[in-house]
């Protein structure tokens, strides 16, 4: 525990990486592969917020790439019971940022914007991964998103 609250200190994702190990922090659903009308990440954002799902809003609730062909929002993480050895050996337990999900919705590129929907294709649709999203994405596990979560519920 004395570990853990340390190294929070200097960074909250390696804490959340250090207990969780090779748990999932999270995993990604693509929005644009929804039935409509939820194949929008607006419209799917709004059927979350309507079912009371915190979203993470470091950054805006919709993080959107330079090119304008990515978009993501994430939940909050939701707090979990975890157990720690304490210095005398002793389990002690502490509440620590879960994990989250992330919902993508990826455009196509240039060259495919012609095509109808039924014919895109993952190919079609910008791909990759955007740092700058990435970076307010990851704060879905950082406790300045957990708290403003809590107040909020």
């Amino acid at each position: 525990l004395t570990d853990y609250n340390s190294l929070l200190e200097e960074s909250e994702y390696a804490s959340w990486a250090i207990y969780n190990k090779y748990y999932l922090n999270h995993f990604t659903i693509s929005v644009q592969s929804l039935p409509a009308p939820y194949n929008t990440l607006p419209a799917f954002n709004e059927l979350l917020t309507s079912n009371n799902i915190l979203l993470n809003d470091s950054g805006g609730a919709i993080k959107t790439s330079r090119d304008k062909k990515l978009h993501q929002s994430s939940s909050i993480a939701q707090m979990i019971l975890a157990d720690f050895q304490s210095e005398n050996g002793k389990i002690v337990q502490q509440e620590i940022a879960g994990s989250y999900v992330e919902f993508a919705e990826r455009l196509p590129l240039d060259e495919f914007m012609d095509l109808p929907k039924s014919e895109l294709k993952r190919e079609h649709l910008r791909d990759g991964f955007e740092a700058q999203n990435a970076d307010k994405i990851f704060e879905s596990t950082y406790q300045s998103q957990v708290e403003s979560g809590d107040q909020n519920s």
